[in-house]
């Protein structure tokens, strides 16, 4: 079995989207198109929000693949940052985005989901998705954050390590996943 993680492309949008269910602008469709150009994979799992399962079901159809669409998969939830542009967070905000930036898990926006939580949620989801492919190559197609995450999941790194780990848009991430 092998897993790659895809994050959805561009979105035009410069602020924690979170879960914001944002479409993609035609630079990010542009993106995932040239991103999984001469890739194969068996299978799509991807999160249910817009500027992932859009994409996930073009994929699936032209390919023939089999989909599921999980809500588990879904972007973190930033709190009172959800939507707030980076810029107008580091005026109003500068410390605390400051203190986020160098250990999101100490120091989660206000009203945020707990990491605990988040981990949590994209770990069951990652497991089904393992479960269901034993000797197949999957795509799980998700969020930044949640690539960071299931990164440092799957590498035993610290989660405080998540922002030094560069996820830009429509990059992909092979991964091991044991369940």
């Amino acid at each position: 079995m092998s897993i790659d993680l895809l994050r959805h492309g561009d979105t035009g949008q410069r602020s924690y989207r979170g879960q914001l269910d944002d479409s993609l602008t035609e630079l990010g469709w542009a993106q995932l198109r040239a991103a999984v150009e001469g890739q194969v994979w068996d299978r799509i799992v991807s999160s249910s929000m817009a500027r992932c399962a859009r994409f996930a079901e073009e994929l699936a159809g032209a390919r023939g693949l089999p989909l599921r669409l999980d809500a588990r998969l879904a972007e973190y939830h930033f709190g009172d940052w959800q939507g707030v542009p980076i810029e107008t967070l580091a005026e109003e905000q500068g410390d605390a985005l400051g203190r986020f930036w160098s250990d999101p898990v100490a120091n989660p926006p206000p009203g945020a989901e707990t990491f605990d939580a988040f981990h949590a949620r994209l770990a069951a989801g990652m497991d089904q998705a393992a479960g269901e492919a034993r000797d197949a190559r999957v795509l799980v197609i998700t969020h930044g954050g949640a690539i960071r995450l299931l990164r440092c999941a799957a590498e035993h790194r610290p989660f405080g390590d998540m922002a030094g780990i560069d996820v830009p848009h429509a990059s992909l991430h092979a991964i091991t996943w044991n369940t």
